[in-house]
C-alpha cells in the first residue's frame, strides 16, 4: 500500500485549542473558549522556558564593538546567552580568531576597581532585565574595527497567534503542547476538576518524552583503562 509521502503535519492554533478542550472533556463552544485557550497557551510556553533550554529557540547573533563603549543591547526577546566569544579580524581567513569571553556575576563586576580600563574584553556581565537585556564588557573595547562579539542565545517562544497561525514549537513538542493546554484549560472549569490528575500525568509524560529527545548530541570516545599486573 502507498503511503502519503509527506512528513509535514502541523496544527494551527484553532486546531490545538479544539484538541485540548476535547481532551479536557468537552468541546470548544465559543470565542471566549478560544481566547482563554490562547492566554493559557502563552503561559504554558513561558513555563517551558522556565524548565530549561528548548533547542529550537537557540539562535546566534553578533555585535560589532565600538571603542570606549562598554554596554550593548541584546534583542528584546533574549532570555539568556549560552555562549559568547570575542572574534578578532572577522572575515580574514588567515587571521580570524575566536577568543573566550568569561561570564561574570554582577557582584564580580561591581568589585572591579577600574571599570574604565580599555583593552581586549575578557569578561562579560549579562543583565537579563525584564524589558531591555544587555551585556557589559570588561575591559572596555580599545578598538572599533577589530572586535566582533559573537553569541549564541536562547530566545523567547513566540506568542500564540490568530486561529490560522501555527505554533512556534518543534514538531516533537506538539503532543505536550496539546496535553499541557488541556490541563491548563481544565483547571479553569469546575466541572472538569476530576480529570485534572489524569491530565497532569499525561502532560508530564508527554513533555518528558519530548524534552528527552530535544537535547544536544555529540560523539564520545570511550578508552578502556589498562592495568598492569
Amino acid at each position: 500500500m502507498a503511503t502519503s509521502g509527506t512528513a509535514t503535519f502541523n496544527m494551527d492554533f484553532t486546531e490545538i485549542a479544539e484538541e485540548a478542550w476535547e481532551r479536557a472533556g468537552r468541546e470548544m463552544r465559543s470565542g471566549y473558549d478560544l481566547r482563554t485557550a490562547r492566554r493559557s497557551m502563552n503561559l504554558l510556553t513561558i513555563e517551558w522556558q522556565n524548565r530549561g533550554i528548548n533547542m529550537w529557540t537557540i539562535d546566534s547573533g553578533s555585535v560589532s564593538l565600538v571603542q570606549g563603549t562598554a554596554t550593548y543591547a541584546l534583542p528584546a526577546d533574549t532570555i539568556d546567552l549560552l555562549e559568547q566569544v570575542i572574534r578578532t579580524n572577522d572575515g580574514d581567513a588567515s587571521t580570524q580568531s575566536d577568543l573566550n569571553l568569561s561570564r561574570i556575576t554582577v557582584s564580580t563586576y561591581s568589585s572591579i576597581p577600574n571599570k574604565l580600563s580599555e583593552g581586549r574584553p575578557i569578561q562579560v556581565y549579562i543583565d537579563r532585565g525584564q524589558a531591555n537585556p544587555s551585556m557589559t564588557l570588561w575591559p572596555i573595547p580599545d578598538k572599533s574595527s577589530t572586535y566582533v562579539l559573537k553569541y549564541w542565545r536562547m530566545r523567547r517562544i513566540e506568542d500564540a497567534g490568530s486561529g490560522i497561525q501555527t505554533s512556534d514549537v518543534n514538531f516533537r513538542f506538539l503532543p505536550p503542547l496539546v496535553a499541557g493546554l488541556a490541563y491548563y484549560v481544565a483547571m479553569k472549569d469546575p466541572e472538569l476538576v476530576d480529570r485534572l490528575p489524569m491530565l497532569k500525568i499525561a502532560y508530564e509524560e508527554s513533555y518528558e518524552l519530548a524534552a528527552g529527545e530535544d537535547r544536544e548530541k555529540a560523539s564520545i570516545n570511550l578508552i578502556p583503562r589498562m592495568y598492569s599486573v
